[in-house]
């Protein structure tokens, strides 16, 4: 009689549970690939300027670039815009501009700018419609004609240095049409 021992037994037990703790701990997170944290300055400002004024400059920016305003606060201003590459896809900008007091006078404002870029592509599906007849149930009928609909796939801040840049001096020129904003 041949006696097989227990670890030998186990063996392909605890290798399977090793793999799968392993496979576990080792799953990255997309956050964590996407997301890098830096002392840079791409999404802000200082201007010499209050906050409302800052804030007024950047609804002025945006809409000498066709955004249409969403949200227009002392603090804050959303603006929103649209595109259609092709016929399938369809594409929504939205850039919202904060303003913050950088000093006990509130004479210097540090702006904050973010755009987020949402895609969108055309979903088609047929139609049906049921049809009930006393001596055979319901039926299904199909329509020929389709719906179509936008389906959102992707959405995305934008993180293009020469973006923002482009903004912040639109931005600033408006700030020195401001007769209030240049005293």
């Amino acid at each position: 009689m041949v006696r097989r021992s227990f670890a030998w037994r186990s063996a392909p037990v605890a290798l399977a549970l090793a793999l799968l703790l392993a496979g576990c701990s080792s799953a990255p997170h997309q956050y964590a690939l996407q997301e890098r944290f830096g002392s840079g300055d791409m999404h802000s400002r200082l201007f010499d300027a209050t906050p409302e004024q800052t804030c007024e400059a950047g609804r002025r920016a945006l809409l000498s670039q066709g955004y249409l305003i969403n949200v227009a606060r002392k603090d804050m201003v959303e603006g929103g815009k649209s595109f259609q590459p092709d016929a399938e896809s369809h594409m929504q900008m939205t850039i919202r501009v904060v303003c913050v007091p950088d000093g006990g006078r509130g004479s210097v404002t540090l702006g904050f700018v973010t755009g987020v870029q949402d895609s969108y592509t055309v979903k088609k599906g047929n139609n049906s419609a049921s049809v009930g007849v006393p001596a055979l149930g319901s039926v299904s009928l199909p329509f020929m004609a389709g719906s179509e609909s936008l389906v959102k796939v992707g959405s995305q801040t934008i993180n293009s240095e020469v973006f923002y840049d482009r903004f912040f001096d639109i931005l600033k020129r408006y700030l020195l049409e401001d007769p209030a904003a240049a005293q």
